[in-house]
């Protein structure tokens, strides 16, 4: 109900203040593209909008009574609204999921608000904006709109490190370098405390930055945001890119829920670690193949005027109990996202519609990470393979099916917090219908 709210409010908004009297027309229409207004003004509007039924099954090998774990769910329910003003230097974006599901198994943030930003063209070749967004400090995968994902999901890259989405200002540059290629610079200034931040802001403020090189020139129909390759390249494409960040005070595991872990001085005043990832990634396509690679590497900072730190119910605690002693340094790391990983995968995709894809990913915790956390990660090795058929010849409709086989040998649990022997059997189906 609360979605459908502010839904219509974006329409009545648009309606209001572009129409005063001028008409609204639907200038096209084609599925999977969403819907595109103007009024005779200058005013424009685009909605476009998809769902993702889905369902999973988990087994583990070494279990022979209960040990399969269903689970049916609608993954996403997006709708997204993007308007240019009269000037249409100035654009904007608002962008909601309806299903209010989180990218990650531990993480516990209502992701209801996506996007939420104006833009400005400051030239033709550099733009600014402000407001809420995914960030560009992120593995590539994180580029790749949730809807054309060759996987039914993003590699456990993504839900280890990404940020997703933030809120501050992100300014992008594209320029020409010579005999087609292209440079694509990125910056990156935000709260680093994630998005929906509609309380306090902890910490410092998080900078970062990413540079692309496209040594061919640029993607066909926005290719390098999306994963499969749908338009068949006619010509080699390739984008790689390196990226940066550094959040200053970081309240949560990864800079995406804020709030969520706080420590004190001997004053009561919140000191909280520090923050560092980097990686580098590519992305290819060619007649219908493409390949996707990441590195990622996380580095935390820990302060040395940390004596407490404040529980889930407000009270507070002088106790950082890391095997048997007191350890305020390796406990506050304990509890944070780092180490490093790569996730390489590639699929092809037949005139018919039908994709292969496999993929390979692997995670490497330092000694003291929650990375090491039984129950949602300590799973160094996942190898997935997929089928997708495409139903129409753009993202608007298809069917994903994926098996991935988890490598449990450094000891799991399962959804319970119950250790279980042996490796993990994953199988999910997903339908994806957009409008």
């Amino acid at each position: 109900m609360k979605g459908f709210k502010i839904t219509s409010l974006c329409v009545f908004v648009f309606l209001s203040i572009s129409a005063k009297g001028q008409e609204v027309k639907l200038d096209a229409y084609k599925f999977g593209e969403g819907l595109n207004f103007s009024t005779n003004d200058g005013y424009t509007m685009r909605i476009t909008g998809y769902l993702q039924p889905y369902v999973e099954t988990k087994t583990y090998t070494d279990v022979n009574e209960n040990s399969t774990q269903n689970r049916f769910r609608m993954r996403r329910i997006r709708l997204r609204f993007d308007g240019k003003l009269k000037n249409d230097r100035f654009k904007y974006r608002f962008a909601f999921d309806l299903s209010g599901t989180s990218e990650a198994g531990d993480a516990s943030t209502n992701n209801f608000l996506l996007d939420a930003f104006v833009s400005y063209d400051i030239t033709n070749r550099i733009k600014a904006t402000f407001g809420q967004r995914s960030t560009f400090t992120d593995n590539r995968e994180l580029f790749m709109l949730s809807n054309t994902l060759q996987l039914v999901e993003r590699s456990r890259v993504t839900s280890a490190f990404a940020s997703i989405r933030e809120f501050g200002l992100f300014l992008e540059g594209r320029f020409r370098t010579g005999k087609g290629s292209y440079l694509k610079p990125y910056f990156v200034l935000t709260n680093g405390d994630g998005g929906n931040v509609l309380e306090k802001d902890h910490g410092g403020l998080k900078i970062g930055g990413r540079i692309d090189y496209l040594p061919f020139g640029l993607f066909t129909n926005f290719g390098q945001f999306r994963q499969a390759d749908i338009v068949r390249e006619r010509s080699p494409k390739l984008v790689i890119g390196a990226n940066f960040s550094h959040n200053n005070g970081m309240s949560s595991r990864r800079g995406r829920d804020s709030g969520t872990i706080i420590y004190l001085d001997t004053n009561d005043q919140e000191s909280l670690p520090n923050y560092t990832k980097y990686g580098v990634d590519f992305l290819f396509k060619y007649q219908g193949f493409s390949a996707l690679g990441e590195y990622v590497k996380t580095i935390g900072s820990v302060p040395g005027d940390i004596t407490q730190r404040v529980r889930n119910d407000g009270s507070t605690s002088t106790t950082f109990t890391v095997n048997g002693i007191q350890d305020v340094e390796n406990y506050v790391k304990g509890r944070m996202m780092l180490g490093e990983a790569y996730n390489i995968q590639a699929g092809y995709l037949f005139k018919n519609g039908v994709s292969l894809d496999a993929r390979y990913t692997y995670l490497n915790a330092d000694d003291n990470s929650f990375l090491n956390n039984a129950t949602f990660y300590n799973r160094p090795n996942y190898y997935t393979i997929g089928i997708s058929k495409y139903l129409s010849r753009n993202y608007g409709a298809k069917i994903q099916a994926d098996w991935t086989y988890i490598d449990g040998s450094l000891g799991i649990n399962n959804n319970d917090g119950e250790a279980i022997p042996g490796n993990e059997h994953l199988a999910k189906i997903m339908l994806t219908f957009a409008f």
